[in-house]
């Protein structure tokens, strides 16, 4: 008979398998809902009707990337109560108010005006759309938030103490909120959800430049996301930078998983590439360069940098997983960095809309923001471990009285029925993404002014065989 792994196994496995699915969603809708509100309000300044066939076409797919990310979202908070009750009982008075903050001040803000903003062009005025766009993409950033803030305080917790039944109690809800590691974390995943959007945009842009380097709305999007990348990238490394050092300060045993590193050094080379291998407590087949940890992490050329022999082994992050991932999402930032300083070569030249190299580029970059989400989030999360709440409580304790049959069937469940369900989902946007842009006319500018509030005749908005309305 087939030996399952533990309940404890099964339920961290079933909870990556499902916020996997859910963060791409949300890291995508970030990004899009500020690039939705740019281009309407690039529409209503300039009258540009290239920039509303556009603002429509993504549209569209954000409320399709909106969707999944809700029934992802509320399949993954179940869990709390069935996997890992424990948890949820003793972190709940922390926890709890936060999660509640983020559903009735941020996901009710972007989902009451989402309504408006998806259906409103012919029932209220430009100017009221326009608000709703804009409460739509900082609702997003809101509940991003709350969300970072959750997480940051399991990561670096602070503000509370603990009762006589083990549960954490808030003493001062400031230093929960804004714990120490919150402001790097949220500046970081706001940025990485802007470049994933970027790339997304860009790729969509590229495959229909491809086919038509005349196309209005293509260029737009080629344009602006290229501009994303060559802006945010490099200001990602430098937000990642500060946040490793926030990392190294309140938990050194993860950037000790980063480094591959297992003794305290004086000096610690930056280990490039290697199979870290916890057993027998070293890295294999190291490639290194000399003090470079130490020059990154302390600015200092002989730096002391902690190794994970520092703490027992039960008290140490599995290191070859932690080392992989940050590699990945490294790599993929220095891409996305490359991209964005070759569209401004090209840029410079005049042949942005013409080097199909570039252009192929940023198809194949296109996924390549999801990658780095996943990544850092593996970082961040297998990091932490051997705790839910770092230091203080462990993951084996915060587990729910489960038998590992239980868990593996719902287990098996979610896997059939995300793979079928978001799947569809996955394909239908990518549908919507194949469709041409297509903009009524490439003449010049034909703005309207803007008329009061609730006054926009419906008749102002025609469509095409294309489905696209315009103006």
């Amino acid at each position: 008979m087939l030996d399952l792994p533990s309940a404890e196994l099964l339920a961290r496995l079933q909870f990556a398998f499902t916020i996997a699915f859910h963060i791409i969603f949300p890291a995508f809708s970030i990004g899009l809902a500020s690039y939705l509100a740019v281009l309407e309000g690039l529409w209503l300044k300039t009258g540009d009707k290239a920039y509303l066939v556009t603002f429509k076409y993504w549209l569209r797919i954000f409320a399709m990337v909106f969707g999944m990310g809700v029934v992802s979202g509320l399949v993954m908070s179940y869990q709390f109560g069935t996997n890992w009750a424990v948890f949820s009982d003793k972190t709940g008075p922390v926890i709890g108010p936060l999660m509640g903050y983020e559903v009735l001040s941020a996901f009710f803000l972007e989902a009451g005006f989402l309504g408006v903003m998806l259906f409103g062009h012919n029932k209220v005025g430009p100017r009221i759309h326009y608000s709703a766009t804009l409460m739509v993409a900082f609702g997003t950033l809101f509940s991003a938030f709350w969300i970072l803030s959750v997480n940051s305080w399991m990561q670096t917790p602070a503000g509370f103490s603990i009762n006589e039944v083990g549960q954490f109690i808030v003493e001062d809800w400031w230093a929960v909120i804004f714990n120490p590691s919150f402001p790097y974390r949220l500046v970081h995943m706001v940025l990485a959800a802007y470049l994933t959007t970027a790339f997304v945009v860009g790729g969509v842009g590229a495959w229909h430049l491809l086919r038509d380097r005349t196309n209005k709305p293509a260029r737009i999007m080629f344009s602006m996301a290229l501009w994303m990348a060559a802006c945010v990238a490099p200001l990602q490394v430098v937000a990642g930078d500060l946040h490793g050092l926030n990392t190294l300060e309140y938990q050194p045993r993860k950037i000790a998983a980063i480094e591959g590193l297992y003794d305290t050094t004086d000096g610690a080379p930056l280990v490039l590439f290697g199979l870290p291998n916890d057993d027998k407590e070293r890295t294999d087949y190291a490639i290194e360069l000399p003090n470079m940890a130490s020059l990154i992490l302390t600015h200092d050329w002989t730096g002391k940098v902690l190794g994970l022999k520092e703490w027992a082994r039960e008290d140490r992050p599995p290191a070859l997983i932690v080392f992989w991932s940050f590699r990945i999402m490294v790599i993929i930032g220095i891409l996305m960095v490359g991209l964005g300083l070759w569209s401004l070569y090209a840029r410079l030249n005049g042949t942005l809309f013409h080097n199909r190299l570039l252009q192929k580029s940023a198809v194949l970059l296109a996924p390549s923001g999801f990658i780095a989400v996943l990544s850092g989030w593996v970082v961040t999360e297998v990091g932490r471990q051997p705790y839910t709440v770092y230091g203080l409580l462990r993951t084996s304790e915060s587990l729910s009285p489960v038998e590992a049959p239980a868990v593996a069937g719902s287990l098996a469940i979610f896997a059939v029925v995300y793979f079928i369900v978001f799947g569809a989902g996955v394909f239908y946007t990518l549908r919507l993404m194949a469709v041409t842009p297509v903009a009524e006319t490439e003449g010049p500018p034909t703005r309207q002014p803007l008329r009061a509030a609730g006054t926009t005749p419906a008749a102002a908005f025609t469509t095409d065989k294309t489905g696209v309305e315009h103006d």
